[in-house]
């Protein structure tokens, strides 16, 4: 799998000649069609055997004491996922662009995220300036990418741990910071978490950020972090506002 510096070597190098250029797209373009057909001939029987194991357990509950059966499940499930966030990474530049209201569209993901903390105490604050611009983006993406630093946050905090979201502009970007005040991430880790398969939680693929920063380099922006070990973890979405907006 390629690296962002990988990428940013290839670019130099098809800047250089058309020539070169068209020789490097026609790789790129063979290895994305490569890595989606064998993660859709792979999770087609998947799923298929998922549905079974679900139908076993339907028909017969005590599989369910069995020993291994639950670890069985987790890893199946496990699989399913990592397919499912390979096949969003290999497409994560792939936009479906139209016009984004961004109060509009950011006010019922908070909405959403605060209504999955009811049962914890975990202190949820957003704040969204007053107005925000219209982008032009991929809303599916965007939203993808937002709710997956959300819940990364949820997971880095404590069970009384804290969270803010906050939307503005700064010159000419739309900003988006989700902010944690849980354990921070090393500074020795900072670059690689950004890196695919790259994880350091439990049960993770390794893949939501990687996807989160080439989403947000699809639209011309940037996913940076800064974080301070002990204190406060914040992740930057940052995305271009158009002149016409």
């Amino acid at each position: 799998m390629f690296t962002a510096t990988d990428f940013d070597k290839l670019q130099q190098i098809m800047d250089e000649s058309p020539e070169k250029k068209e020789l490097i797209q026609k790789l790129l373009d063979s290895q994305k069609m490569t890595i989606s057909s064998i993660s859709h001939e792979i999770r087609n029987p998947l799923t298929l055997v998922y549905s079974t194991l679900q139908l076993i357990e339907s028909q017969h509950p005590e599989v369910t004491t069995y020993k291994y059966w639950d670890g069985m499940r987790g890893d199946i499930e496990y699989m399913t996922s990592l397919l499912e966030e390979l096949s969003s990474y290999n497409n994560g530049e792939r936009l479906l662009s139209a016009e984004i209201d961004c109060t509009s569209f950011l006010r019922p993901v908070v909405l959403s995220f605060a209504a999955s903390l009811a049962e914890c105490d975990i202190e949820f604050t957003s704040r969204l300036e007053p107005d925000l611009p219209v982008i032009n983006g991929d809303a599916v993406k965007l939203r993808e990418v937002i709710l997956n630093l959300l819940r990364n946050a949820k997971e880095a905090v404590d069970s009384d741990g804290s969270i803010y979201f906050h939307a503005f502009v700064e010159d000419t970007m739309l900003r988006i910071d989700v902010t944690d005040d849980g354990c921070g991430i090393p500074q020795d880790d900072i670059e690689d978490i950004f890196q695919p398969f790259v994880t350091h939680k439990q049960g993770g693929t390794g893949l939501g950020l990687a996807i989160g920063r080439r989403i947000a380099s699809a639209h011309g922006g940037s996913l940076t972090v800064i974080s301070v070990p002990g204190r406060t973890t914040t992740f930057t979405l940052s995305l271009p506002i158009e002149k016409d907006a």
